[in-house]
């Protein structure tokens, strides 16, 4: 019989967190299925796992938003173009089909296109799925039937991507999987899912904090090197995550991590570098030489000025500006009074990015969902946000509709499309605000108020300060005031309740 000294200690698994249980407005929404979830309820024994109900949520909400597209499917995409708007069901997939080369069988990157466009402005992992759904596509039949055809494919592969962001950030946080019902029931993702091909790089994205939260840094290197072959702003994740490692010493999973998504990034964009230089350098190109457009503070001004910014004026000062909201964040986490969750500054640097951006298209909200499902798992915070996404998502059609239809004047006006783009802006400060507040008060972490240190952290969870400034020294603003639970950094119940 083995003695005391050498058995070792069962710790308690914590419960799985209900947010039913915690969540005022998840308590009363819950009602529409027959109320919250009971302290004694058994879970975890039926097929119908928190995984698989999130995600055939997320795919019916998906097909709900395909659904949305049906005016322009049956014809606003390809006559009677004010229609698209009107009805709010514009998508860049069937137009690109044809004004690409899709449909003439151009190879992107390699063949030059006809008109201003000289070639793909996509990053060259967008430019592959774009081609991949060509050739599924059926080359037979009018163009319209092509274009139908071509949205259809691409959108069974986004539902796809879909699928794999609403399960990826459900299993992040281990002990919130009913979190990822607010990915799954976003009404700003399902509008805007089949707008562009986003999803690609987002899942690419939501795949990668799954594996830095499993602590597997190579991995998450490589999701996140081909999630930034996809899109831009996947990149900006290795800045927070590199303050991160610097407060708790992890410098060789960073390192890890770094290498793996110059490697995977160089894999896929190297050989288009090499043999179609111009053409695969277009997207960045573009970026830089793309005017102040569509929803961003910067049209704002440009509108309402007599002497409007040139466009290198706009891009430095954008620089400028996201540069010093990454500082900022950087000496918020070194200056916080417990290092702050890795997916709340995640949230924070893409949300800085959208912010000071010179354009947002309606779909760049994807970016922001499963960030901001990990960073604030509050149901009433994320819906007001999703609210004023929705407003935008309106507008900015509406908007369209009023400047394409003529004297007709159908839709919303220069001064209220103003209206909307302000309500997305504050709705995303608004979002930031909590996020922030969390930091410098973690007590009001949802997520830390159940016990959890970092879920989404990997090797940061529950690690000790190797560096931090001064001022952490000091507690939190407010919070001994608080009179919710206090929680103990990394500290885990053992069976007879002793730490």
């Amino acid at each position: 019989m083995p003695s005391a000294e050498s058995t070792p200690v069962r710790v308690r698994e914590p419960d799985p967190v209900q947010p039913t249980m915690n969540d005022e407005v998840a308590a009363a929404g819950s009602e529409l299925i027959g109320g919250p979830l009971g302290r004694r309820a058994v879970t975890g024994t039926s097929w119908l796992s928190p995984v698989r109900v999130v995600a055939l949520v997320a795919i019916g909400m998906f097909v709900l938003g395909l659904i949305q597209k049906a005016p322009c499917y049956n014809g606003g995409w390809f006559f009677g173009a004010v229609s698209q708007y009107t009805h709010a069901c514009y998508s860049d997939i069937p137009h690109l089909y044809q004004g690409r080369g899709f449909a003439d069988g151009l190879v992107p990157y390699f063949d030059k296109l006809p008109g201003d466009m000289q070639y793909l402005e996509y990053p060259v992992l967008t430019g592959v799925f774009m081609e991949v759904a060509a050739w599924l596509t059926p080359g037979s039949g009018s163009a319209q039937h092509q274009g139908q055809w071509y949205w259809m494919v691409n959108a069974g592969m986004l539902m796809a991507c879909a699928a794999v962001i609403a399960v990826c950030v459900t299993r992040t946080h281990a002990r919130r999987p009913w979190d990822g019902l607010l990915v799954a029931l976003a009404p700003a993702f399902a509008l805007t899912a089949t707008i562009n091909w986003d999803l690609l790089a987002v899942a690419l994205t939501a795949a990668a904090m799954l594996m830095w939260s499993r602590g597997r840094a190579l991995a998450f290197g490589v999701l996140l090197g081909l999630a930034t072959a996809a899109k831009l702003y996947p990149v900006f994740l290795l800045g927070p995550l590199f303050v991160l490692c610097w407060r708790a010493g992890k410098w060789r999973d960073f390192g890890t991590a770094l290498g793996g998504a110059v490697v995977a990034w160089l894999v896929v964009n190297l050989p288009v570098m090499l043999f179609a230089f111009e053409g695969w350098s277009k997207f960045y190109t573009f970026s830089q030489e793309r005017g102040v457009d569509f929803g961003s503070f910067w049209l704002i001004l440009a509108q309402n000025s007599s002497d409007p910014l040139t466009t290198d004026s706009v891009n430095t000062l954008a620089t400028i500006l996201v540069v010093a909201c990454g500082l900022g964040i950087g000496a918020l986490t070194l200056t916080a009074p417990r290092r702050p969750r890795f997916a709340q500054l995640a949230f924070l640097i893409v949300a800085a990015f959208i912010l000071t951006n010179k354009v947002y298209s309606p779909q760049y909200v994807l970016w922001l969902v499963p960030l901001a499902v990990l960073a604030r798992p509050k149901w009433r915070d994320f819906l007001i946000w999703q609210a004023c996404e929705v407003a935008y998502f309106l507008g900015i059609w509406l908007y369209l509709a009023y400047t394409t239809s003529g004297d007709a004047h159908k839709g919303l006006p220069t001064d209220g499309y103003h209206w909307a783009i302000g309500v997305h802006l504050l709705g995303t400060l608004y979002l930031c605000v909590m996020v922030v507040r969390d930091i410098l008060m973690p007590e009001r972490d949802v997520v830390r108020q159940a016990g959890d240190d970092d879920p989404s952290g990997g090797v940061l969870d529950g690690a000790e300060d190797v560096f931090v400034l001064r001022t952490t020294a000091r507690p939190a603003r407010h919070a001994d005031h608080f009179e919710g639970p206090q929680v103990e950094w990394g500290k885990r119940d053992t069976v007879d309740g002793s730490p």
